[in-house]
């Protein structure tokens, strides 16, 4: 198994958030007392660091030095085995996923302290309560003590009441290793995160998640980076429209590998689940906080690190289980207020503006034409942080980190009609009905809000809704995984007649009259049932 060294005197602290989107966990080293002066901090990190020898991990035969012994236990979920439900109980189960996005009644029946297999290569607003605490218990139980200082929750005001006066009772029995504070008002995730980081009372801070369930042995290999060189996140790439894609690991960064348990270089992270060093942390400005709610704070930290002299690193020793929800159990309530349109787009736009190239924004615009509309506030403080610390371009970026990006999702051509689609016969609009790909096609009224209905034709013939493109076969007309690597298509728009031929087939989209079923069809330039019209929408936001 794997060896981490690293000094006792290091002490790690953890602070969880019951955050607007989710809890958040923060841990961290403690700064020895007494021995810095913060206006000398960065001195103090360099003395400290050459001063203190930290030996890197070492691959070993055997049981590693943080390798706890593992109890046998039996009862619902142990071992991380499925727990099934009586059919008696499936209402409480539809009950407690409307009210919590996840089967609170599964949860609830296995234990806070249960036992899970160890998944390691062989090389908080409104949060559910079992889930909740089964991430603290799991925490206190699966961290070596001399480095856990605390556990800090973060309530991002909560209305539940057993987030009230039950959990204040609930923590009593760790004897102030696990902590407490509440936000006044609703903040949401990223402002949350904040408060907590400079809240926390150490050197690192771990974010977690509150429905996680951390693993054997899961903390030491994400510190021992972080004590070789603090300007290190620890923790996949991207698509232009700013979502977040995994990859398979470059041979660029395979041939830096001995083991399959070492590290590796990362242009991103998914934002819920890494360790920083708290300082270098708010030396960056911590998050922005015209960030709203959530959404782009983790590709804001992600380009800032890079840019700015830092790095980001997967650590695949580090094993920690997360509970997705089907939906969101709540919404975002006065915060949405403050701007309008989608936030998280406004929120992507403002990171965008922020980091991006002029060459690469383009490429976000191209996907997400509609975000030219958005306002994403004032970053006049974010672009004087970049000239402040002379922070690298994003072509050095997509040069040297993110270089394969490129491979998956290559630069954009530019769109030559994009908006609503609409068939000339019926005047309603292409519409992906809310399917998700493979899935036909159909036509719905046209409502003005883009979305399923933003339909963009670029230059190199590719017809698109947001990441899926528009394909054809025997079926019919349908929303498909775009081909991997590729921008072009077959499709070409005759603005004269408009029709949307198939340059390949010979044939264009067709409505069908009584079924209206879309097709490919002979085509007819006089039949109002193949014409179709691009018209740029401006939504009523």
């Amino acid at each position: 198994m794997r060896i981490v060294q690293l000094r006792r005197n290091r002490m790690v602290q953890l602070l969880m958030g019951l955050a607007a989107l989710s809890l958040v966990i923060y841990f961290l080293y403690t700064i020895p007392k007494g021995k810095v002066n913060m206006k000398h901090l960065n001195r103090y990190f360099a003395d400290s660091f050459k001063m203190q020898k930290v030996e890197p991990p070492e691959f070993v035969s055997g049981m590693g030095n943080f390798e706890p012994k593992v109890e046998e236990k039996t009862g619902p979920g142990e071992g991380g085995k499925p727990h099934v439900l009586r059919d008696d109980q499936q209402n409480d189960v539809q009950e407690s996923e409307q009210a919590y996005g996840m089967n609170m009644v599964c949860s609830d029946e296995i234990s806070l302290d249960r036992t899970i297999p160890d998944t390691r290569p062989d090389d908080v607003h409104n949060e559910g309560w079992s889930v909740l605490m089964r991430t603290v218990h799991s925490v206190i139980n699966r961290t070596p003590p001399q480095y856990l200082e605390e556990v800090l929750l973060v309530d991002d005001f909560s209305d539940k009441e057993n987030l009230k006066g039950e959990l204040e009772n609930y923590i009593e029995r760790w004897d102030g290793k696990v902590r407490l504070i509440r936000n006044t008002e609703r903040e949401g995730l990223i402002r949350t995160r904040s408060r907590g980081a400079r809240e926390a009372r150490g050197e690192v801070i771990v974010f977690l998640d509150a429905h996680c369930e951390v693993n054997v042995n899961w903390l030491p290999p994400l510190l021992s980076p972080i004590a070789e060189n603090r300007r290190v996140d620890c923790i996949e790439v991207f698509e232009w429209g700013m979502l977040y894609k995994e990859n398979e690991l470059p041979a660029r960064e395979l041939k830096y590998r001995k083991h399959k348990s070492m590290p590796y270089r990362s242009p991103t992270h998914a934002g819920g689940l890494f360790a920083i060093n708290r300082e270098y942390f708010l030396s960056l400005g911590g998050y922005d906080e015209g960030l709203l709610v959530w959404g782009g704070e983790n590709f804001e930290l992600s380009f800032k690190i890079w840019q700015c002299g830092g790095q980001i690193l997967w650590v695949p020793c580090s094993h920690v289980g997360h509970v997705y929800r089907g939906f969101m159990p709540y919404n975002f309530g006065k915060l949405s207020q403050k701007k309008k349109g989608p936030l998280i787009t406004i929120n992507y736009k403002r990171v965008i503006e922020t980091w991006f190239d002029d060459k690469y924004k383009e490429f976000f615009y191209t996907r997400e034409p509609l975000a030219r509309l958005l306002d994403h506030g004032d970053i006049s403080e974010q672009l004087d942080f970049k000239r402040r610390k002379r922070c690298k371009s994003f072509a050095w970026f997509m040069e040297n980190v993110a270089y394969d990006v490129l491979d998956k999702f290559p630069e954009l051509p530019p769109n030559i009609h994009w908006g609503e689609l609409r068939n000339v016969a019926t005047s309603q609009c292409l519409d992906t009905m809310g399917h998700a790909p493979p899935n036909l096609m159909a036509t719905s009224h046209c409502h003005g809000y883009g979305n399923n209905q933003l339909i963009r034709l670029n230059a190199k013939g590719q017809l698109g809704v947001g990441e899926r493109c528009i394909e054809v076969d025997r079926q019919g007309i349908k929303l498909t995984f775009c081909r991997v690597g590729t921008v072009d298509g077959p499709w070409q728009y005759d603005e004269k007649s408009k029709t949307l031929l198939h340059r390949v087939l010979k044939k264009c989209m067709a409505l069908h009259p009584q079924t209206h079923i879309l097709s490919l069809m002979p085509c007819d330039f006089i039949n109002a049932y193949q014409q179709w019209q691009f018209v740029q929408i401006s939504p009523r936001w």
